[in-house]
């Protein structure tokens, strides 16, 4: 993770942890809240806050521990290789969590909603023309306006191809030993995060106030916001390491030869951008 890499000759094998365990429970208890939130529980919204800084805590205090454990000479060039895998393995979980939420967007607009629709249904819901966006049959899900490519969604993209330009030339930076230009255009990568978050939490008041597209529109209020929402809380957590790496990069953490630290970070940011892009086709154009 830092510039000790390499200097210890055996595999570190770390001494047991409350960590992992500290984690699973607040993560539980982030899920317990969202879950009651969003069924109506007041109760809920404060579970789950606090359910959040906990998280937060352990990880600060986890990834802390590791940071000590690398700038302190431990970890050797084995320790760089298992993070690595590590980190690629996590990065596809990720990938297989989206991947379901797609896989529920393409099924209910392909084929549940069409066979809804169909002949052997029109008894039940004469009234129901099974297209995308409409909600339900009649009375059951309240009228809503869908969401459109225009604008935010749209300025949105370039958000984040940018942030992707800006993270990729710091990087390079730090591969040319440049550590100011790092900081400067790393600086810029976690701002652009920042704005792309303030326009999707006003798309948000916007499609509650104005479209009344709510988290119980139908399936398609549903899908929409746990996609777009779960990919927004990537960029939050993204923006989040980005900065921890920030920090890091002024201390002088890093070296042009060792810095997977930073690495990992990138890794995660450029798959959030590629998610976003397949949500911005699939949610807002198609």
């Amino acid at each position: 993770m830092s510039s000790q890499h390499g200097s210890a000759p055996y595999y570190f094998v770390p001494s047991p942890s409350r960590w992992p365990v500290l984690a699973g429970a607040s993560l539980l208890l982030t899920m317990i809240g969202a879950s009651a939130w969003v069924n109506g529980y007041g109760w809920g919204a404060y579970a789950n806050m606090l359910g959040i800084v906990c998280t937060l805590a352990v990880l600060y205090n986890w990834f802390g521990e590791a940071i000590k454990e690398s700038e302190g000479g431990l970890y050797s060039a084995r320790i760089d290789t298992s993070f690595r895998w590590s980190m690629s393995w996590f990065i596809f979980s990720e990938v297989m969590f989206f991947a379901g939420f797609f896989g529920a967007l393409f099924y209910a607009r392909t084929i549940t909603m069409p066979w809804l629709a169909d002949l052997d249904h029109k008894f039940i819901w004469p009234d129901y023309a099974g297209q995308w966006g409409t909600g339900g049959p009649a009375g059951t899900v309240d009228s809503f306006a869908t969401m459109g490519p225009f604008w935010i969604p749209t300025i949105n993209t370039a958000l984040l191809l940018a942030s992707g330009v800006t993270l990729t030339i710091s990087h390079h930076a730090l591969r040319a030993g440049h550590r100011g230009k790092t900081a400067f255009w790393l600086l810029a990568t976690v701002i652009l995060g920042a704005v792309f978050m303030g326009f999707q939490a006003y798309e948000y008041m916007h499609a509650y106030s104005e479209l009344n597209l709510k988290l119980t529109s139908g399936i398609y209020g549903s899908t929409f916001f746990m996609l777009t929402g779960f990919h927004g809380f990537h960029v939050t957590l993204g923006a989040i390491m980005l900065s921890v790496v920030l920090y890091r990069v002024v201390r002088g953490d890093f070296t042009a030869e060792q810095h997977f630290g930073f690495e990992g970070a990138a890794w995660y940011w450029h798959f959030v951008d590629v998610v976003w892009l397949g949500l911005y086709v699939v949610v807002y154009w198609l």
